[in-house]
């Protein structure tokens, strides 16, 4: 056998054994086959390996187009619509819980809304670490595309075919769970603030759910930015409406004192998942970050959209308990005059139907790419990618009927599906893909992240069923 014929098998040779380690061996090589690269995501270009990072993914120009070779026809965002709609996500109508949980959990909710807010930012960047790997040259190479990838390429020799469809089933529900609650709190404020209409919760959960009816067409994810950047400006411009009530009733301020040491337990952790709900947009990183125009820019844009929801979100928790303290309700918008709760309350229900169709477009996608396969270029797949979002369109609001109580529910959904989708499963993924790479301070500060992960979502859980429980028994 000749030299060249035998290099050419030994080449082969070595890529079949790279494509077979477990997902973690392949990352301690810190690098991927070119030649099984190239077969499958097309030809990789070359970059400076100086510049390229697991966590810094520069394998693509800042026009967007995919130098790993996979050309996509995924309509652009630009840095700045992406960070609106991930400042929708985490600064949404959801803070209107936040005064409540910090009712429930003392000071250490303030620490939490801070502690939350960089853990997130950190998790959001390294599940999107995930979808990259080193080529040979050192350049970053985007191999994966959602967040199911991620998960199937840790759980490819143990069980291959369960970790994606894990993870899809958890985004679902999580996203499902938010959907209702949007639902729930729209149709909540239509009636408080059409109060001299004649309508039952009923009729305006009828009316909200023909409102969104047009979610059902929506194809693009720019209309859906767009939608995000108007319903992020009505939150910025509800909080700082609330906050200057507040400033004004801040006299009595000298009255209320959080709770410094003596803190239920139940409610605190409720309370935990409430925060950790709030800052929840890990599902939609994946195909936001694919989406955008310049990927550089994407670690920078976790950082200051976190930043900038950390403070606001602090702001006004803890300006809305000193202003109402023990008599905050779980829905701060109920605490305000009645003149100013349907001026608000009305720009609230005008936010809540334009933030529904961010968690909509993501659940039905996942449902239709991830779960039922469906091909978008099949002969009659417009009618049934219809029926599918037209069935979950009406499932949120089946069971929207009958949801008790906005903070609790919020609180269950952080715990079940948040902590594990935020926390737990980020640095799981992390710590298998990336281990060769990372230093003892950052494997230490993952498996810390996994643990915390971990507590919250089995402590979570059961507090918050007790509560829903209790509110069952006293409706």
């Amino acid at each position: 056998m000749s030299r060249s014929q035998l290099s050419w098998v030994k080449s082969r040779a070595e890529a079949l054994w790279m494509k077979c380690l477990h997902a973690g061996a392949e990352e301690n090589r810190g690098l991927v086959v070119r030649d099984e690269l190239a077969q499958t995501y097309g030809d990789v270009c070359r970059c400076d390996s100086q510049a390229a990072s697991p966590e810094s993914p520069s394998a693509f120009r800042s026009d967007g187009s995919c130098e790993d070779g996979a050309h996509s026809t995924r309509p652009r965002i630009t840095t700045w619509e992406a960070g609106w709609n991930i400042t929708n996500a985490i600064q949404g109508i959801f803070v209107l819980g936040l005064p409540y949980a910090l009712l429930q959990s003392g000071y250490m909710g303030l620490l939490l809304l801070v502690l939350a807010a960089l853990i997130c930012s950190y998790t959001g960047k390294i599940l999107v670490s995930c979808l990259y790997e080193e080529d040979e040259n050192g350049c970053s190479v985007r191999v994966r595309h959602t967040y199911e990838d991620v998960a199937t390429a840790c759980c490819r020799h143990i069980c291959p075919y369960i970790g994606g469809k894990v993870v899809n089933a958890a985004q679902v529900v999580e996203l499902l769970m938010t959907c209702i609650l949007y639902l729930v709190v729209s149709s909540n404020l239509m009636c408080h603030s059409l109060f001299f209409l004649p309508l039952t919760p009923v009729a305006c959960s009828a009316i909200t759910f023909l409102i969104l009816v047009p979610c059902m067409l929506i194809r693009d994810l720019r209309l859906v930015s767009r939608l995000s950047l108007f319903c992020s400006l009505a939150q910025f411009l509800i909080t700082f409406i609330v906050i200057g009530y507040c400033l004004h009733q801040s006299p009595q301020w000298a009255s209320r004192r959080l709770s410094a040491v003596v803190v239920d337990f139940d409610g605190f952790q409720v309370a935990v998942g409430v925060i950790i709900f709030s800052y929840t947009s890990q599902i939609y990183l994946p195909t936001l970050e694919e989406s955008m125009t310049d990927r550089l820019d994407f670690n920078s844009m976790i950082d200051w959209t976190h930043a900038l929801a950390c403070v606001l979100k602090t702001a006004f928790s803890v300006v809305a308990f000193l202003t109402w303290g023990e008599e905050t309700k779980e829905v701060i918008t109920d605490n305000l005059p009645t003149a100013l709760r349907m001026v608000v309350n009305l720009c609230l229900l005008a936010k809540a139907l334009l933030s529904y169709p961010l968690p909509f477009y993501a659940a039905a996608e996942i449902l239709q790419a991830g779960i039922l396969k469906l091909n978008p270029s099949a002969e009659g797949s417009e009618r049934w990618m219809l029926l599918l979002r037209g069935s979950l369109l009406l499932l949120a609001l089946i069971m929207a009927l009958y949801v008790p109580h906005f903070s609790l529910l919020m609180g269950l959904t952080g715990s079940v599906t948040g902590a594990a989708m935020t926390l737990l499963l980020p640095a799981l993924f992390h710590l298998q893909l990336k281990w060769a790479q990372l230093d003892v301070s950052r494997r230490v500060l993952d498996l810390l992240i996994l643990l915390l992960g971990c507590f919250c979502s089995v402590s979570g859980v059961i507090c918050s069923i007790k509560g829903m429980i209790t509110a069952f028994e006293y409706k």
